[in-house]
């Protein structure tokens, strides 16, 4: 068994003994109420999931393995002393519980490296599908494709022991994330740039490779995808994305067939389509305005017709976030560092003065603070990324690896089926009312 799957083991074991232990004496232990509102307002609050990669703080935002986003700047491998972190090290952290030295985590980036090659029939998949197919629907076929490959569906057929299930998880889910950023530029490259394919370079990171893919190669997009894979890793386990993985993994479903559900979730613009509608929303902006360089006053007025009209401002808001989203700020705080006099992040910087006032004035908006997709959009755009349509992929391209590490804690633990019990809308009227209801 190679390093990093071992230590993921002797690790991962011990808090499988413990997922036993309370199951079997604390079963009857009550977490909380469960209120009509939160069942008829998307399940909101209700302790349902074991996540162990990631934990969402209404008040503090995003701890992974207990480490906010600045802690990991500062903690986690970095290639150059000054740059971002490499996404391999928070791959570590979330499977393993630690901060890797420089060694591990460049260990699991050569680990990447010796996995990522993606089937032939895979591009042939991407390459039957129209151009005008959107990328995030090349993408998730992409995925469902290489579950011709997966060493789980193989290792089940065959027979073997469930104590064991987690062992050929861990390899798809190993071998999906090498993967992803092969698949992402592909699809980038044929859609974008007329299919001239860039091969990869195995001596570069995994985010950096992807950066390389696409065909950019300067060390300041490098800096970028490294924090954007870091920041859009994970986000506990009740996102739409995370949830959906998880689900379907519970069916004993492998990893790809996971992965590619997840993905179909995450192209929703309640979620990860979002970053796509901030930017579009923001061009818009500028070209009802007739202007790039509009007044706060020219935004505030814009801003209250979007409400008025019925519409979101995309970006601002959150489903449990009660504060600035701290992924949005280490983006201010690059741009801030990097980008000097850009349009597109000076519209991100004014947005920021003028939407929470206006938002908080709105008594029913509970969080008037940006989220992640206030900000990354305009960042790919300063950097040459102009194709907002494939934003999404990018984002599936990270998620993958606090979904995928959590999808093999999964098996370890030995979840069961998830299976919560449903009612008709009158059954919940007898409940509130005591009146049965014709519904």
């Amino acid at each position: 068994m190679e390093y990093i799957k071992y230590r993921f083991y002797q690790k991962a074991n011990k808090c499988a003994k413990e997922f036993q232990r309370l199951k079997k004496e604390h079963a009857d232990v009550v977490l909380g109420e469960v209120t009509l509102g939160q069942v008829l307002t998307g399940m909101k609050g209700i302790p349902l999931l074991v996540t162990d990669t990631s934990k969402l703080d209404p008040a503090e935002g995003i701890r992974f393995k207990g480490y906010t986003i600045p802690e990991l700047q500062e903690k986690l491998p970095k290639i150059n002393p000054d740059g971002e972190p490499i996404p391999e090290g928070l791959l570590y952290l979330m499977l393993i519980g630690e901060i890797p030295s420089q060694e591990d985590a460049l260990n699991l980036s050569r680990d990447l490296a010796t996995r990522a090659h993606v089937p032939q029939h895979t591009f042939d998949v991407i390459d039957a599908m129209p151009k005008t197919s959107k990328p995030m629907t090349q993408f998730s076929a992409a995925i469902l494709s290489m579950a011709t490959e997966s060493s789980f569906q193989k290792a089940y057929r065959a027979g073997v022991n469930k104590k064991y299930y987690w062992d050929a998880t861990y390899e798809d889910a190993m071998n999906l994330i090498a993967r992803l950023p092969r698949v992402a530029a592909y699809i980038y490259r044929r859609q974008f740039h007329n299919s001239k394919h860039i091969e990869p370079n195995p001596h570069l990171d995994w985010a950096g490779n992807l950066a390389h893919m696409m065909g950019f190669d300067s060390e300041d997009i490098r800096r970028l995808f490294r924090l954007y894979m870091i920041i859009h890793a994970d986000h506990e386990g009740g996102n739409v994305s995370a949830h959906t993985a998880h689900l379907v993994g519970s069916a004993l479903s492998n990893p790809y067939y996971c992965y590619a559900a997840a993905m179909t979730g995450l192209a929703g613009p309640l979620h990860g389509l979002a970053n796509q509608d901030v930017i579009f929303w923001m061009f818009e902006m500028l070209e009802e305005l007739d202007t790039d360089t509009p007044t706060d006053e020219q935004v505030a007025e814009y801003c209250k017709k979007t409400l008025e009209d019925g519409r979101v401002i995309p970006g601002y808001g959150h489903a449990v976030l009660r504060k600035t989203d701290p992924r949005f700020t280490a983006q201010e705080e690059f741009a801030n560092k990097y980008i000097k006099d850009d349009k597109m992040v000076n519209l991100a910087n004014q947005l920021y003065r003028v939407v929470p006032p206006i938002l908080g004035s709105v008594g029913k908006i509970k969080n008037p603070w940006p989220n992640v997709d206030a900000y990354s959009g305009s960042l790919l755009y300063h950097y040459g990324i102009k194709e907002y349509s494939f934003y999404t992929v990018m984002f599936g391209v990270s998620r993958a690896l606090g979904v995928l590490a959590s999808l093999v804690n999964d098996r370890i633990y030995g979840m069961p089926i998830e299976r919560p019990t449903s009612h008709p809308l009158s059954w919940f009227k007898e409940q509130a009312e005591g009146k049965k209801s014709d519904c």
